[in-house]
């Protein structure tokens, strides 16, 4: 009787721990580093028909003419513009694109370029003071202030935002292209 009346028992204990397993495997979060392809021919690369001195200008003069600010060591081959919107009162969106240019053997050049983008809202945070002796001490409430906080932040993956790009920088490398070809031969 002792062997039968401890299988129900048993029964609901094996239940609960696949109920639990199931659970839990639905909190588990996906590695987004697992699908990562890794393939020749994405958004963030374009080879242009040029040298790596006009390209590399080109882009420069990509990112002064639509507004963005610069952002560069003074060693560094990576150029960075930057540029901020207010999309509301409470909003501010930063776009922040991040190139390198490298040459190719053939006598062009490929501009590797990645945009970010960060949203920042207002958010209030609490402020309190501190006062003590020895080891007693006390915390009390002290106010508020609101602050500008990063809420989300994701690397740009729209083909097209990267085709306006590449296509500004191609068109300006073309004429740079022209200009010192024609100067060269004067």
């Amino acid at each position: 009787m002792r062997a039968s009346a401890s299988a129900p028992h048993i029964r609901f204990l094996y239940l609960n721990l696949f109920a639990a397993a199931i659970v839990l495997s639905g909190c588990a979060a996906k590695e987004v580093y697992r699908d990562e392809a890794f393939r020749p021919q994405t958004q963030f690369s374009e080879r242009i028909q040029a040298p790596s001195k006009i390209v590399c200008w080109s882009v420069k003069r990509a990112f002064l003419t639509q507004g963005y600010m610069l952002d560069q060591s003074a060693d560094s081959p990576t150029l960075t513009g930057v540029k901020t919107y207010q999309t509301d009162k409470e909003t501010t969106v930063t776009l922040r694109l991040q190139t390198s240019c490298a040459e190719n053997n053939d006598g062009s050049s490929t501009v590797f370029a990645t945009a970010s983008r960060d949203v920042a809202k207002v958010q209030e945070e609490k402020q309190h003071r501190a006062g003590g002796i020895g080891w007693f001490t006390l915390t009390v409430p002290a106010g508020s202030k609101d602050t500008l906080q990063i809420v989300k932040r994701e690397t740009i993956q729209d083909r097209d935002f990267y085709k306006r790009f590449y296509a500004l920088v191609r068109s300006f490398a073309e004429e740079d292209a022209k200009t010192s070809r024609g100067t060269a031969v004067q």
